[in-house]
């Protein structure tokens, strides 16, 4: 190749970011927004913030890291809620801190728009190519290499792969190397990753078949209706402006039958033929999966999604399969309302390389190659809540690597953020991560409701949030502030009207006075239904009226967690320093040893939570650095 060519192919940029997902657009934004040139690179530019999976957005415990990403100056949230057809909060006849919410999106307008965001930054680079290549120095990032040979130099560089490192599509007996929905496949970064040093997984992930709606039978399922008023993702809308007739989804059932037709047919899955050999997801499993581990059960659910308002084409929710295509005929032709189904596209199995999250800081950064980030699918885990809320982390750590100033680091006492790349990170995955309300140990804290009371300053901080929405947060904190003492302190006593409303109620009628506190306690009131005779109460927001009644009603739970949170806080605080051989502190058990040289936790907290490191072992280590810091 010529010099002159050589010379053209070379551009410098602060950041480049490998992988358009849902990981990527977060970073990129962030990196752009912080005033940081940055080139996108995708396989294909019709694949950005693509769903190749599930057409919907949110969930349970997903839904919680939606709201931070927007809480944080993401974007999921704004997205999700200009493109939504259906939308519902999960959970709602439990606590508040297992409230999610969830929505079905048009996976053609939220793609298009994203995109758009994108394409208008004028920091950004939408570029379709493959990365092959990182061009590594003295240990330090200084450029990408794409399939063509262009170089692109840059500062910091964050890899979103998501499922297309040396990916394939598997259906029965015929396997394809293509990514998510036909599309290439990346095959050449794998080896570039290994030549650093990094350790890779192969992982396994899979979707159902998409059919064409025209021949669907809904009469023989049961419809799913969104709620009647809309809870936005974004803390920056409001309910009224996104008000919009809603689509339906519809639930039926598989049945004995489908579930024979499966079992005859396990000799020719790829997943017990031993044709894939990549980890699958524990707690989002196929349909033959589902068939053999909970073989006691004779029916499993089956959520029928529309795509999109402009297309025919729906979901198969539940029924992920690898089965080949002659089986998946029949099989879904066995569930009520599918009988004469047409399959537009079939299920498949995807296998794919990602990167061992213990190759990460808690920054995302990668300890063996400074500046480069991973973030979503690429670290192993599933879903793209989990992928943007990564990404959207990542971009904010290279940028603040570019400011020359400490990352930002969510703990698991702050944010669903915090408890997921901690678990990437402290204990590793073997399977493809998901996240679940159950993983927060402080969830009462960590609900979806308050996510832009608990982050909200700090995207202000990192730059991500306005001044104007700042001043809006303070606003809305001194109002529930207010409020909550105001009602600790107003008495009511035994008159008609309350005594009148306690048993509308069926509450115990008062013998004495009693402060509206108090009342809002009782189970079966709240701060909306005492308002009927708090002649005094202002008039509030939605949101902080909201805030007042969850924090009155569960301050004697919210406390006791609030205190155990700082015992957490003193061991995050005893950091570590880097330079620690841990194979000199003898006392140590020699699996605990081996585990904390590999992970080279950065606080005693985070030592505490890896697998394999005991109670006794981290009391060694805390006489070991009273010493040292001697």
């Amino acid at each position: 190749m010529g010099k002159k060519m050589e010379k053209y192919l070379k551009e410098e940029w602060d950041a480049v970011v490998v992988g358009a997902g849902h990981a990527g657009c977060e970073a990129a934004l962030a990196l752009a927004r912080l005033g940081y040139s940055t080139a996108l690179f995708t396989v294909s530019v019709d694949s950005i913030a693509m769903m190749p999976c599930n057409p919907n957005i949110g969930g349970s415990s997903k839904g919680h890291l939606v709201r931070e990403i927007d809480a944080l100056g993401g974007e999921m949230g704004k997205n999700i809620d200009a493109t939504f057809i259906q939308s519902k909060m999960l959970n709602q006849s439990k606590g508040p801190a297992v409230h999610s919410l969830r929505a079905q999106a048009d996976k053609k307008n939220y793609s298009q728009l994203m995109r758009e965001k994108l394409e208008s930054n004028e920091n950004i680079l939408v570029k379709q190519a493959e990365v092959t290549e990182l061009i590594v120095e003295d240990g330090r990032i200084k450029g990408v290499k794409t399939y063509t040979g262009a170089i692109y130099e840059c500062r910091v560089c964050i890899l979103c792969t998501g499922t297309y490192l040396k990916s394939r599509c598997i259906t029965g007996e015929v396997s394809v190397h293509t990514g998510p929905n036909g599309l290439m496949s990346a095959n050449y970064l794998s080896e570039s990753l290994k030549e650093h040093g990094i350790k890779l997984r192969r992982f396994k992930t899979g979707t159902p078949a998409r059919i064409d709606g025209n021949t669907v039978d809904y009469t023989k399922m049961e419809p799913q209706f969104g709620d009647e008023k809309i809870v936005p993702f974004s803390f920056t809308n409001k309910a009224e402006d996104l008000e919009r007739e809603q689509v339906k989804c519809w639930l039926t059932y598989t049945n004995e039958k489908t579930h024979e037709i499966i079992r005859d047919n396990l000799d020719r899955s790829p997943l017990y033929s031993g044709m894939i050999k990549g980890t699958g997801p524990r707690y989002c499993p196929s349909i033959e999966d589902k068939v053999v581990r909970f073989a006691d059960k004779n029916r499993h659910q089956v959520f029928i999604e529309p795509e999109g308002l402009y297309t025919s084409e729906v979901y198969i929710g539940g029924m992920s399969s690898s089965l080949p295509e002659d089986v998946q005929a029949d099989m879904y032709h066995t569930v009520p309302g599918l009988e004469h189904a047409r399959i537009v596209r079939n299920a498949y199995a995807i296998e794919y390389d990602c990167i061992d999250s213990l190759e990460c800081k808690p920054s995302l950064e990668l300890k063996k190659i400074d500046g480069v980030y991973s973030a979503g699918q690429a670290n192993g885990s599933s879903g793209y809540e989990e992928a943007a809320a990564q990404g959207l982390m990542a971009g904010i750590n290279a940028a603040r690597k570019l400011q020359g100033k400490e990352p930002v680091i969510l703990d698991r006492s702050q944010a669903y953020i915090g408890v997921l790349i901690d678990d990437l990170v402290t204990k590793g995955t073997n399977e493809p991560y998901r996240m679940m309300t159950s993983r927060a140990e402080y969830r009462l804290l960590l609900r979806q409701d308050n996510a832009d009371l608990r982050l909200t300053p700090l995207g202000y901080e990192a730059g991500l949030i306005d001044e104007q929405r700042y001043q809006h947060l303070l606003e809305k904190e001194e109002m529930i502030k207010d409020e909550i003492n105001r009602i600790k302190h107003t008495s009511v006593g035994g008159t008609k009207e309350v005594q009148s409303l306690l048993e509308e109620y069926k509450s115990t009628p008062l013998v004495s006075g009693i402060t509206l506190a108090e009342l809002i306690r009782r189970p079966e009131l709240s701060y909306d239904v005492i308002s009927k005779i708090d002649v005094e109460r202002p008039a509030l927001p939605e949101d902080v009226c909201e805030q007042v009644n969850i924090n009155i009603k569960y301050e004697g739970y919210i406390v006791r967690q609030e205190k155990q949170v700082r015992q957490f806080v003193k061991l995050e605080k005893k950091r570590i320093p880097d330079n620690i051989d841990y194979s000199l502190i003898s006392s140590l058990r020699l699996e605990a040893k081996q585990k904390l040289q590999v992970i080279r936790p950065e606080s005693v907290g985070q030592a505490a939570r890896i697998s394999g490191v005991s109670p006794a072992d981290i009391s060694v280590l805390l006489v070991y650095l009273e010493n040292y810091n001697r």
